[in-house]
């Protein structure tokens, strides 16, 4: 049998269930990939409230989520582009949070081996929002880009793919996330009243951009005066019907390809602030719409776990501890690697037979 998440009225993540199901069976072009992944993003959130309904048509029960990452395990009629076991990532219309999903096979790529399951899981609708507006924008140095919103997934990458291009990019967040944005060269800005009088206090050029994507603040694009072709939201539907502000979307599978490439080639990072299996699903909703997680939030399938484990971490998580209490600390550069949250065990095994080689080795002398 497989899982997924459902909801059966519209509402908070209360809502939420995992429901069982029979294993779906591909279609003509389809292919049924195992989940390993799925990433969150906050227009799900509106969509379950049942926020827009004229513009976003559901009908409950429904499942939710379009990111996916994960295992092909079989494929249907004139699917021809993936074989069983290739490792993909994409996206579906609704019903990515499952352990098992029927995806047309134009909606899916290789996964790139440098790229983890739990970024990969998470990159279609933050990478490809945030490639179509940057690419569409034609920004030089001399441009300056407000981003809101940015310690987010999509607003990180978006200001990660401007400063690529050599513009200046303002992002807003708490206080907390300063840090985080100065890593990317980005000039954090807090959020509050009066947003455009302090972002000029900081601009280095007059802004040519304004990327809304936490919502609600069209007025001080114009009072920094954007134009109106220039301002971008993702679920500001008065901003965009009020201020003909454009209504940002997510791309192509030829844009997921061009994103994941570049942070593969480490030339972008997509950050993952949180990992949570799938019967928590709620949970990882609650932590999404407090706005305040550096990257991405995601779903896990296969969240690592080790033979004979009797213990479980804490529910109450570091960043929790941590988060807005000061660390004085020169500034230093970083690149880390750590051993990916979400896996089939490939690393282990591997570890455990050259552990037993180097045993035989030993008792071989």
């Amino acid at each position: 049998m497989a899982h997924e998440v459902r909801f059966a009225a519209f509402g908070g993540p209360e809502v939420l269930e995992i429901a069982e199901m029979p294993v779906p069976e591909p279609g003509e072009g389809e292919v049924l990939v195992e989940v390993y992944s799925a990433g969150l993003n906050p227009v799900e959130s509106a969509i379950r409230r049942g926020e827009h309904p004229e513009r976003w048509r559901v009908e409950p029960p429904s499942g939710q989520g379009r990111d996916l990452a994960g295992q092909v395990i079989a494929t249907g009629p004139g699917a021809t582009r993936f074989s069983r076991g290739d490792e993909v990532l994409g996206f579906v219309d609704r019903g990515a949070q499952a352990t098992h999903v029927v995806v047309p096979q134009d909606n899916l790529i290789a996964r790139p081996p440098a790229l983890s399951w739990e970024v990969a899981g998470s990159l279609y609708t933050a990478g490809t929002t945030a490639w179509s507006i940057v690419e569409g924008l034609g920004l030089r140095p001399n441009d300056t880009v407000v981003v809101t919103a940015a310690a987010g997934g999509v607003g990180c990458l978006a200001a990660q793919l401007a400063r690529l291009r050599g513009a200046a990019v303002i992002g807003t967040a708490p206080d907390a996330r300063f840090d985080f944005l100065r890593q990317f060269g980005v000039i954090p800005v807090a959020y509050g009243p009066d947003l455009a009088g302090r972002v000029r206090a900081l601009a280095p050029h007059p802004v040519s951009a304004f990327l809304d994507f936490l919502g609600g603040e069209a007025a001080e694009a114009r009072a920094l005066g954007v134009v109106p072709s220039r301002v971008f939201t993702l679920t500001d539907w008065d901003a965009v019907e009020r201020d003909d502000a454009v209504r940002a979307g997510a791309g192509d599978v030829i844009a997921l390809g061009r994103v994941a490439a570049l942070v593969s080639a480490r030339r972008i990072r997509l950050p993952i602030a949180d990992i949570f299996p799938l019967d928590h699903v709620a949970d990882a909703y609650r932590a999404l719409e407090k706005r305040e997680a550096p990257g991405k939030i995601v779903l896990g399938m296969r969240v690592v776990d080790y033979p004979n484990q009797k213990t479980r971490e804490p529910e109450l998580k570091e960043q929790d501890v941590t988060l807005g209490v000061p660390t004085e600390h020169a500034h230093v550069d970083v690149e880390e690697a750590v051993p990916a949250a979400i896996g089939d065990g490939s690393v282990r095994r591997r570890r455990r037979e050259a552990h037993a080689r180097s045993a035989a080795g030993e008792g071989g002398e």
